[in-house]
């Protein structure tokens, strides 16, 4: 059979113009092709280039694995709202931006999933609908990853692929309306204990005890606390002085406690029931109540800013973590991991399969450096103050005690707690959660001298027995007359010193001349610089807490005064210097162990269940005093002499005691109030049974530290060493009972003792 070139010709035409049409009809095609061509592009021309055959057009559609990594990338950074604008109208009108956004997060939340992992595999497409199948990765914080094939449906509407709903678009599993299900089970929760193993804080069944004080009856109100005192191991003034206060509430929530430590005592306590109430509840327990916030710290549900945080660490929704403290740094070691199952369940609750498992990692328990009962009478000793205490273990920075008031019960956090007043903190007006022994930044006053006689005798422009007549007044330069604390407390003024005696005496004439001197002798930055060297301006490191730096400023580097005012100034502790209460306890640890600034520690070891040891204490050295051994003397023999020596500024407080204490008073002046109220000291007893210790202490807006803070530590002293205090606060009727008088000035306690004077004169009696 033959054909013409013309027939011929026309033939092949109209079969290309078939294969064309076919071809633009449906294509196959792997992912990741380029786009498609453009209507110039795609229009077919003749040998040489010029002239498009007749009569097609081919109008090209968007590439839809565009669409599909839009939609996808979406869901992995959780927006909803662009994903949804993704359907079509048609799947819009079927499901409601609610029941879509549910049923993704009904997913995310059951496998705590932090994002989306996706590859695009391939798209199938026609002029009106395509598919594109997928795989992703969901990424669980509890199982792992869990990989997925499925694909998506398109729909071009408006020249635009749209996306077409279906529950297969998570996962093929989730289809005829199935559903994901996430069953876990914690461990139970390490314990934290003391460093000699006494509870400070565990899961238990615990009993909260709360009284109706109206209800107390007279007769037995000796008898009530006496029973408090046994099932609360709390002594018996503190009972008496909180359940006396004037404004008491109608219900006093009491405290928390272990079950089993209540049943030893319940029999005594059931002859009050009919003023003290108990209840039994399930709960993690802080077992020494208020005087854990600040160092054992609380546990609650995560903070709706952290939700995102914790979720990468598979914590879900709702999830209890540490959030403060030792509980907050141990967090993920106490908690361990759960065993987790993912099922498919079907709308009638029928498990249809498991997608994927863990195995649980069990927790672990943490043993602290703090001593319990120390750490109880610490928090005590601050009751009716706004302060900080912190103790050391001298040489080796284990932090023995630490203890900050204001305060709260990490107890209140669990709303169970039929005592919960957690509402009541917030917000929080007192800084109950401020720690202000970690946080709190104070002008040091006196306690800063030890830093100032070390700079003198370190430049050489003084020596210990270099004298000055410590007067009332120091005149300077110009007008300027400064005046020293025997003026303001009418008390004789001190005389001639050395330089060690000035230490002693606390005596600022002494000081001012040291800044003064020490600054006009071109030692202009001295002072500054050795507070850096004993660690001052800057974090300790201890990492359990959030810490502030303080502040420490060259004279010259500060505005308004001229420097050598600001050196002056700055030698007894003022003009802008700020420390925190965990700086001034680590210097004084390091000036009693020879020299040594070690990192304050509070965790002794961490165990896992089989007993073994994960973590063990170290004892990690910051640094070392820039000071010789004869400055180091100097500084001790005047340390010694505040506590030994009949004219130092803390004899009283110490006279008759048999444990030696070199120590530093201090009265920090305060622009925004009352003077602060310092002491710092160490013991160097060298009893291999019981390591020498550090402390310092800070009481904010009360005046002296003689008076206010040196008796508490000598309080704790006694706790450490004797197991329990010996003598009263002078404002204590009995130890732990508060005279609310002795903190009334001379006016007001006149007044309330003629008022009392006139209530007890009897009736028609004028005289």
């Amino acid at each position: 059979m033959k054909f013409s070139v013309q027939k011929l010709s026309a033939l092949l035409l109209v079969m290309l113009s078939v294969l064309v049409s076919v071809l633009g009809g449906c294509s196959l095609r792997p992912a990741n092709n380029p786009p498609a061509a453009t209507n110039a592009e795609a229009r077919p021309t003749t040998a040489g280039g010029e002239f498009p055959l007749p009569g097609q057009t081919v109008i090209p559609v968007p590439d839809p694995s565009e669409a599909a990594q839009k939609y996808l990338s979406a869901w992995n950074e959780f927006d909803y709202q662009a994903m949804y604008n993704q359907l079509t109208t048609l799947s819009q009108d079927a499901i409601s931006f609610e029941d879509f956004t549910n049923r993704y997060l009904n997913v995310e939340q059951q496998i705590v999933m932090t994002g989306v992992d996706f590859e695009i595999l391939q798209d199938l497409v026609s002029p009106t609908y395509a598919q594109v199948a997928y795989k992703t990765t969901l990424k669980s914080g509890i199982v792992g990853n869990i990989e997925v094939q499925t694909q998506m449906g398109m729909s071009i509407e408006n020249n635009e692929w749209k996306v077409v709903w279906d529950d297969t678009l998570i996962m093929p599993e989730l289809a005829n309306g199935n559903r994901l299900s996430m069953e876990t089970l914690w461990p139970t929760r390490g314990i934290i204990y003391d460093k000699n193993g006494a509870t400070l804080a565990a899961d238990t069944r615990a009993v909260a005890l709360f009284l109706v004080p109206s209800a107390v009856e007279e007769e037995q109100f000796g008898s009530l606390i006496s029973a408090l005192q046994e099932a609360t191991e709390i002594n018996a003034p503190y009972w008496r002085y909180q359940i006396e206060k004037e404004d008491n509430p109608y219900v006093i929530p009491l405290i928390e406690i272990p079950f089993s430590q209540f049943e030893e005592s319940e029999g005594r306590l059931s002859n009050h029931y009919n003023a003290l109430g108990a209840e039994v509840f399930t709960t993690h327990l802080s077992y020494i109540n208020e005087a854990g916030s600040h160092s054992v710290g609380w546990v609650g549900p995560i903070p709706a800013e952290e939700v995102e945080f914790w979720a990468e660490k598979g914590y879900p929704v709702g999830a209890q973590i540490g959030r403060s403290g030792v509980e907050a740094w141990g967090q993920e070691m106490l908690s361990g991991r759960p065993s987790a199952d993912l099922y498919v369940v079907t709308p009638d609750n029928l498990l249809l399969t498991r997608l994927a498992s863990a195995e649980t990692v069990p927790s672990q328990s943490i043993y602290t450096t703090l001593e319990k009962d120390l750490q109880r009478w610490a928090q005590l000793s601050l009751q009716g103050f706004t302060g900080a205490v912190v103790v050391l273990e001298r040489d080796t920075g284990r932090v023995l005690a630490m203890a900050s008031s204001p305060t709260f019960d990490p107890n209140y956090a669990d709303l169970n707690n039929p005592n919960s007043l957690w509402d009541t903190y917030f917000p929080d007006t007192e800084g109950r959660f401020f720690n202000r022994a970690t946080q709190g930044q104070y002008p040091p006053g006196s306690i800063f001298k030890v830093v100032s006689i070390s700079a003198a005798l370190e430049t050489g422009v003084f020596s210990p027995n270099d004298t000055i007549e410590c007067g009332y007044y120091w005149e300077g330069p110009g007008d300027v007359e400064l005046t020293d604390w025997t003026l303001e407390k009418e008390r004789p003024a001190s005389g001639n010193l050395t330089l060690v005696e000035g230490l002693m005496r606390s005596c600022n004439i002494w000081f001012y001349q040291v800044g003064y001197d020490l600054y006009n002798a071109g030692y202009t930055d001295a002072l500054a610089e050795m507070a850096r060297g004993f660690g001052l301006g800057s974090p300790t490191g201890f990492d359990i807490f959030p810490e502030e730096s303080g502040q420490i400023v060259n004279p010259d580097d500060q505005e308004g005064a001229q420097g050598w005012f600001n050196s002056v100034q700055q030698s007894i502790g003022q003009s802008n210097t700020l420390i925190t209460p965990i700086q001034a306890a680590v210097y004084t640890a390091a000036l009693g162990n020879g020299g040594t600034l070690y990192r304050p520690q509070m965790i002794e070891r961490v165990e896992n269940v089989a007993g073994e040891a994960t973590f063990e204490f170290t004892p990690v050295v910051n640094g070392e005093l820039p000071i010789s051994a004869n400055t180091l003397a100097a500084v001790r023999d005047g340390m010694l002499r505040v506590t030994q020596n009949n004219r130092g500024t803390a004899y009283n407080t110490f006279v008759n005691r048999t444990i030696a204490v070199w120590g530093k008073t201090g009265t920090a002046q305060n622009p925004a109030g009352d003077p602060h109220a310092w002491f710092i000291g160490y013991t160097d007893e060298q009893d291999e049974n019981r390591p020498d210790i550090a402390m310092a202490i800070l009481i904010e807006n009360q005046g002296d530290g003689s008076e206010f803070a040196a008796p508490i530590f000598r309080r704790l002293m006694e706790v450490y060493f004797y197991g329990r205090p010996i003598s009263y606060f002078p404002w204590e009727n009995q130890i732990g009972e508060i005279d609310d008088r002795y903190f009334l000035s001379e006016e007001e306690l006149a007044e309330l003792e003629a008022q009392e004077a006139q209530e007890a004169t009897p009736e028609g009696n004028d005289n």
